[in-house]
């Protein structure tokens, strides 16, 4: 895929792209999240690549929202969406749906929305989606405990690209690979000469490691499972809930997972447990013993009456004889029995086997001393070893989950992708839920809506009354103020959005024009000066001319001049609109001035006023075809005739 010939894509952004693993794949499955793991491309960018490819895609020109209500309508229908996405990503994603005019799209989005509907939201799932999010790459690693080797110089800098995350040293002969052993725990040589070489220390020849990764440096996939794992495990879990299909063996992965550390390391093993806990522990552990042997050498010494002869004494004192030879030859067997004590105190504080547990002993000496007196040498050695034996049983833990995870990597990022997914489809759901939709059905000039609700007032969705509008053609829209006029227009809108997003609508059926454009005008704000004024008709005469079907819909447009030439104005745009593909919704309280100014029989929509009652206004929210609404001071004027004798009231009321 040429990643420039999408529009907006410039040569900063492609090569940025081009550092994903699949770039082209991440923007074929319209995957937000990848696209936005690329340096310098934020989630709201990487949803207009997508957007922009999807449009390439289906050579989907744009421009279907083509005004700034019309915008709005769509910002607040995707706003209701995206409040049921429990993830970043399904907020994202969902921005990656639009209106189109592109019969492909809206058959692909219909057919995504189709299946979601179909889907039963569990708590469960929505419950774990909650700690899903997109496949992180880790920081790199550094591994210090081992090194490559090899003589040879294009095997040298091949090592250095392969493996980055760990020291590649050159060597000549066995006594560099033996000088290297005693400062890694592991050396792997490179070089089949080296087989048989016989040194101290962990050694390996494996000419092949170049080509094993994951055995050579197991951090790698290990790093990748340990920052992902808490989203891993939370897709696992999306997916017994949900009740997917996960393409692997959720238990075996879940199972790799509890064995592995958010560190990295690996967890779970009592033998690699044991020696951790010894290394760590071997300093206190001396000092202990140490202070056994000493505390019971000092009891056994107060406890003991020593005569010596004062021949013996000076015979001691000649020689330059001290308490240690005052020891050896007096509490022999309470020293033995003390250093006794602090070897069996050392080897039960570090839980060492036999093999190990000769040499923890001889950190004691045999020969007697006061206070006891550690080797520390010995103590040395014991650590080297210990260390040795730690580093390479975690060496082959890790190559061994690293070799089970790594197997599992594709499984594994398909599915978190698919929770991910699934969170869009459970935001679509319960969208469809919420708001009682069904699927519209799309063609002809007009529109036809039963049942229909919008979730966009603020009033409880519950207790908005439902609305029934058809219009195919042209028609003005009267009524009562606060009657619905506003509402009704914004449904339609609405409606007409999600349609052409193969979304849901808010209605019992629904059918839309096949539209190229909504051209939705909100009420204007008091009158226009001159400039503005002229702007607005520019506007009008653009919609006007345009070959594109379009859905117009226009609230009040009598507020931008006088009265008299609002009514010739909106004739004079609906007689243009008439003559076309078009159809045309224009809210109006001159609707009776407009209609005598009309050169055809444009049709008047009204929604009624059953009365006024305690001071609140009733109205039929549905439009009534070809009636003309009354205002709300005729309403009024007609309360206080039908109250008051006055004749006033009567004779006022015949103006109407």
């Amino acid at each position: 895929m040429d990643l420039e010939a999408i529009p907006g894509v410039g040569a900063k952004t492609a090569a940025a792209l081009r550092d994903l693993e699949d770039p082209a794949g991440a923007i074929e499955r319209e995957d937000v999240a990848a696209l936005a793991s690329a340096s310098g491309v934020s989630e709201g960018r990487a949803a207009r690549i997508v957007r922009s490819a999807i449009r390439d895609r289906h050579d989907d020109p744009g421009g279907f929202l083509s005004t700034d209500r019309a915008r709005e309508i769509y910002d607040r229908a995707l706003a209701l969406l995206q409040e049921r996405a429990v993830t970043a990503y399904g907020e994202k994603r969902l921005e990656t749906f639009y209106p189109s005019t592109a019969p492909s799209r809206i058959e692909e989005t219909r057919s995504f929305a189709t299946r979601a509907m179909d889907r039963s939201v569990t708590e469960d799932a929505l419950d774990a989606l909650a700690d899903v999010s997109p496949l992180s790459r880790p920081q790199s690693v550094t591994v210090r405990d081992r090194c490559l080797a090899t003589a040879d110089g294009e095997t040298y800098a091949a090592a250095r690209d392969a493996f980055p995350e760990m020291s590649v040293e050159v060597v000549d002969d066995a006594r560099d690979l033996a000088e290297l052993a005693r400062g890694y725990s592991t050396v792997i040589a490179l070089d089949e000469a080296f087989a048989g070489v016989d040194v101290d220390g962990d050694v390996r020849v494996e000419p092949g490691a170049i080509d094993d990764p994951t055995a050579t440096i197991p951090e790698r996939p290990l790093a990748f499972f340990a920052t992902n794992r808490t989203a891993i495990r939370a897709a696992i879990d999306v997916h017994r809930a949900a009740d997917l299909d996960p393409g692997t063996d959720l238990d075996d992965l879940d199972a790799a997972l509890s064995r592995l550390d958010d560190d990295g390391s690996v967890v779970g093993d009592d033998e690699l447990a044991r020696l951790e806990n010894a290394v760590e522990d071997l300093d206190a552990a001396v000092s202990t013993a140490e202070s056994v042997a000493n505390d019971r050498l000092k009891d056994a010494i107060k406890a003991r009456d020593v005569t010596i002869e004062g021949s013996d004494l000076l015979s001691l004192v000649e020689r330059g004889a001290g308490v240690d030879s005052l020891l050896s030859r007096e509490l022999t067997d309470e020293y033995d029995a003390a250093v006794s004590e602090a070897r069996d105190t050392l080897v039960d504080a570090l839980d060492l086997p036999p093999e190990e547990a000769d040499l923890a002993r001889r950190a004691f000496p045999d020969d007697p001393t006061y206070p006891v007196e550690r080797d520390d040498e010995t103590i040395s050695r014991l650590r080297e070893s210990l260390v040795a034996q730690r580093d390479r049983r975690a060496a082959k833990q890790k190559r061994e989950l690293a070799a089970e995870l790594a197997d599992r990597r594709e499984a594994t990022t398909r599915l978190v992708r698919r929770a991910l997914e699934l969170d869009v489809e459970y935001a679509i759901a319960r969208f469809a839920a919420d708001f009682d939709c069904t699927m519209p059905e799309r063609g002809g000039r007009g529109f036809a809506i039963e049942g229909g609700r919008s979730p966009l007032l603020e009033e409880p969705y519950s207790d908005v009354e439902p609305v029934d509008y058809a219009v195919d053609g042209v028609a003005l829209l009267s009524g009562v103020n606060s009657g619905g006029k506003t509402s009704t227009l914004d449904l339609v809108a609405l409606v007409t959005v999600l349609a052409h997003m193969g979304l849901p609508v808010p209605a019992e059926s629904a059918r839309v024009p096949a539209i190229e454009e909504l051209a939705y005008h909100a009420k204007t704000q008091g009158t226009l000066d001159a400039g503005a004024f002229e702007s607005t008709l520019r506007d009008f005469a653009a919609i006007a001319e345009g070959s594109a079907a379009k859905l117009v819909l226009v609230d009040e447009l009598e507020s931008i001049t006088e009265p008299g030439a609002s009514a010739r104005i909106i004739a004079g745009i609906l007689e243009e609109l008439a003559s076309s593909d078009s159809c045309a919704v224009f809210v109006s309280h001159l609707a009776g001035e407009v209609r005598e100014a009309t050169a055809f029989d444009v049709t008047v929509d009204g929604i009624r006023a059953l009365g006024l009652e305690d001071g609140e206004l009733k109205v039929d929210r549905s439009p009534k075809k070809d009636h003309l609404a009354r205002s709300t001071p005729e309403l009024i004027v007609e309360k206080l005739a039908g109250e008051d004798d006055r004749q006033f009231y009567d004779r006022l009321l015949e103006k109407f």
